[in-house]
């Protein structure tokens, strides 16, 4: 199985930069996108072959998430089933028959980190949901989780050792979700890997000079580790200030 994550930073706007023909060319088997940044019904897309679920949020141009698969999901869940979480649009869930696909797009801390105490309520409740869908069948989680994990994941740890997505308060967490069951896909085929980024601020030829964060993830159950066949990192596709992640999966 093919998958893929992009945090496209507005589906309208990168559908005019090339993501069609990314779309097609790799014609993953289920492909995942955050911060749509739409409603549902703002763009006409359609891609022969796939179904597509958009969980969009409450206010307009904001967040959201949306799914595009080829395998038909026994079911489609939009949220962690708590009120406070659901507004905006962060989490799509597809059932199949032996594995659950979690898409989602992490809250950020903000500048200030301004919704760091929120962020840390999130990340409890969704760590509870992954490993309540764990208990059933194994998962596979993708999207933007707006942490750098280790100093390893962003070029200049010690300048951003306070900024929003580095704070040791997210890191925790992160360590907190892998203690329960899962796997950095990435990290688990690539320990010693530098220069792996995923987002590049807009500022400072931060791209052009790969001053990026990782923070875009396939995360797995740890009983799939030994069907993970590679993980990719398309940092040469532009569109977005993120770049696409695939994982390579035995079927499961």
């Amino acid at each position: 199985m093919k998958l893929i994550t992009w945090n496209v930073n507005g589906l309208r706007a990168v559908i005019n930069k090339g993501f069609a023909d990314f779309f097609i060319r790799n014609n993953a088997d289920i492909f995942c996108i955050q911060e749509t940044k739409m409603q549902e019904g703002q763009l006409d897309i359609q891609f022969d072959g796939y179904q597509k679920y958009f969980n969009s949020a409450l206010k307009k141009g904001y967040s959201g998430t949306a799914i595009f698969t080829k395998k038909k999901p026994e079911q489609i869940t939009y949220g962690i089933g708590i009120e406070e979480h659901d507004t905006e649009g962060r989490v799509i869930t597809l059932e199949y028959k032996t594995f659950y696909m979690v898409n989602v797009y992490t809250p950020n801390s903000q500048r200030e980190l301004t919704r760091l105490e929120y962020r840390m309520e999130w990340e409890d409740a969704f760590r509870n949901y992954l490993k309540n869908l764990d208990k059933n069948k194994p998962v596979i989680m993708c999207g933007d989780l707006n942490v750098a994990h280790e100093e390893i994941d962003l070029k200049n740890p010690k300048q951003n050792r306070r900024s929003a997505g580095f704070t040791d308060e997210e890191r925790e967490k992160m360590t907190q979700l892998l203690q329960n069951g899962f796997i950095d896909t990435y990290r688990y085929l690539y320990p010693e890997e530098t220069d792996c980024y995923t987002w590049w601020s807009y500022m400072m030829k931060a791209r052009e000079k790969n001053i990026g964060w990782r923070i875009d993830y396939f995360i797995v159950s740890e009983r799939l580790k030994d069907k993970i066949q590679d993980v990719k990192i398309h940092s040469q596709v532009m569109g977005s200030d993120h770049c696409p992640v695939e994982l390579d999966i035995q079927e499961i």
